[in-house]
């Protein structure tokens, strides 16, 4: 991916209304969980939290115009304790060591901080449209707690859609063990099919746009109870305890 990726991304989003449907929803569920103080975004790419949360820093590894800071999630450019919110969207499974990247978040997090990721999630029904038809891949062999030095063959964008739900999953305890300072406040499977069906950043859409809205609003209704089986993103938030 290049910055004429992110501009094409950036147009395309500009003119498809289903698209921005979806994002909205995504970005309403993170302003919930908000708290105050200096917000971080992490791979930020064609930076449209902005237009939802205008303070926020934008940060991504590559450089684009209209973002703020060009910094690596493995090792971010700020002070300890001085964030109160890094939130991610659609990043964490480009991160080649999710462990160095919480590691960061928890010494740059004030006392009540918190994370705010949302991420691709494996589900019976998400496996397959991510395996067959995603062009990143989904390795589920791997440990994401694994720590070692970076790789320089690596490219920013390479991927492994199956590290949030690793992690969250199948590692849970191991990452808390690891992270004592950090607790999960909230763990949920969201996104059935408006996503895939409206196309994502490609031009097209097999949605009609008068009707993202009913589809997301149903999606929520039944996210609880088919989530874990349909739903094609993890909604993850930790916060780092605070001091007693």
């Amino acid at each position: 991916m290049s910055v004429q990726t992110l501009q094409d991304h950036r147009e395309i989003w500009q003119k498809k209304p289903v698209l921005k449907a979806v994002y909205q929803d995504f970005y309403d569920r993170i302003l919930q969980h908000i708290t105050s103080g200096t917000t971080l975004e992490i791979g930020g790419g064609t930076g449209n939290l902005k237009e939802y949360l205008s303070h926020v820093i934008t940060s991504d590894i590559i450089f684009s115009p209209w973002l703020d800071c060009v910094c690596d999630a493995h090792a971010l450019p700020f002070s300890s304790n001085s964030l109160s919110n890094i939130v991610g969207v659609d990043v964490l499974h480009h991160i080649e060591r999710p462990v160095q990247f919480f590691r960061e978040a928890a010494r740059l997090l004030r006392p009540g901080g918190k994370i705010i990721l949302i991420d691709p999630a494996i589900t019976p029904l998400s496996w397959f449209f991510y395996h067959f038809v995603h062009e990143e891949p989904v390795i589920l062999n791997v440990n994401p707690l694994e720590d070692g030095t970076l790789s320089q063959n690596r490219k920013p964008f390479d991927a492994n859609q199956a590290i949030p739900t690793l992690l969250f999953k199948k590692y849970k305890d191991s990452f808390l063990n690891h992270f004592p300072d950090l607790h999960i406040t909230e763990h949920s499977y969201m996104s059935l099919w408006s996503y895939p069906l409206s196309g994502g950043f490609k031009k097209w859409s097999l949605i009609p746009s008068r009707a993202i809205n009913s589809l997301l609003k149903l999606e929520k209704k039944i996210e609880p109870y088919v989530g874990s089986i349909l739903g094609f993103r993890l909604f993850i938030v930790l916060e780092k305890k605070k001091i007693t």
